[in-house]
């Protein structure tokens, strides 16, 4: 297997040096550079192109959100940079949750999180996967229970309000079933696709047909973006 390359901006200057000589412990990782602020780290994701970017929310020019926001556009208009982005973050409100996810992160970590633990995200991120730090997904979930409104619906199906106009018509000629429901709040809470069959009493090759039917019916082009829209939508449990 080849190594994970990864960028790590953080302005703590303890952090970031612990951080580093941590990862350069373990199999499999390579920190290629570091930054100490976003300009200096955004300048950086540009030239190096590593596979994952640990990225601090705190940081002192621009905050992490912002810096993944602007990251993303570079990546949009410049083919070929796959970079996926890791926050990393004291924060743990629900604004800041959510926004981390509307940026276009694939990952959230709490700073509190183990190196061993943080190795597994990083693996777990560059693979394409998103993972969520357990405090982080408590936090995210609550908030889909809280905004939901309950219904009796003779369909059996479970569909999403308060999105934006151009969702409105899409989601109401596609609703998500009740399982389909389950899977996706399981997405959410960064469970792989074994998790979920596990969890669910089903099979793998299951999962995959609803996560695919979920991806369809909300015109998301990856499990992220499924993922952003459940936490941005109030959902009928």
């Amino acid at each position: 297997m080849s190594e994970i390359s990864v960028a790590l901006i953080e302005d703590h200057d303890l952090t970031r040096v612990g951080l580093r000589t941590a990862l350069q412990r373990q199999d499999g990782i390579n920190v290629l550079g570091e930054a100490a602020n976003a300009t200096q780290g955004l300048r950086l994701l540009e030239n190096l192109k590593p596979d994952v970017a640990i990225v601090d929310i705190g940081l002192p020019d621009m905050d992490g959100i912002d810096l993944t926001r602007a990251f993303r556009k570079f990546q949009a208009e410049n083919e070929g940079c796959g970079t996926r982005v890791l926050i990393l973050t004291m924060h743990d409100s629900e604004d800041s949750v959510l926004a981390a996810f509307a940026a276009g992160a694939d990952s959230y970590c709490m700073k509190d999180i183990s190196i061993d633990r943080l190795t597994e995200a990083l693996k777990y991120t560059n693979d394409g996967n998103s993972w969520i730090d357990p405090a982080i997904a408590t936090i995210v979930l609550r908030r889909v229970r809280g905004s939901s409104e309950q219904t009796a619906a003779s369909s059996k199906t479970v569909a999403i309000h308060g999105v934006e106009p151009e969702y409105e018509q899409l989601i109401e000629t596609a609703p998500l079933t009740e399982r389909e429901l389950e899977v996706l709040e399981l997405i959410v809470a960064g469970c792989s696709n074994a998790t979920i069959a596990e969890k669910l009493y089903i099979t793998v090759g299951t999962v995959k047909t609803h996560v695919r039917n979920i991806l369809n019916k909300l015109c998301a082009d990856d499990r992220t973006q499924a993922a952003v829209l459940a936490l941005r939508s109030g959902l009928i449990g």
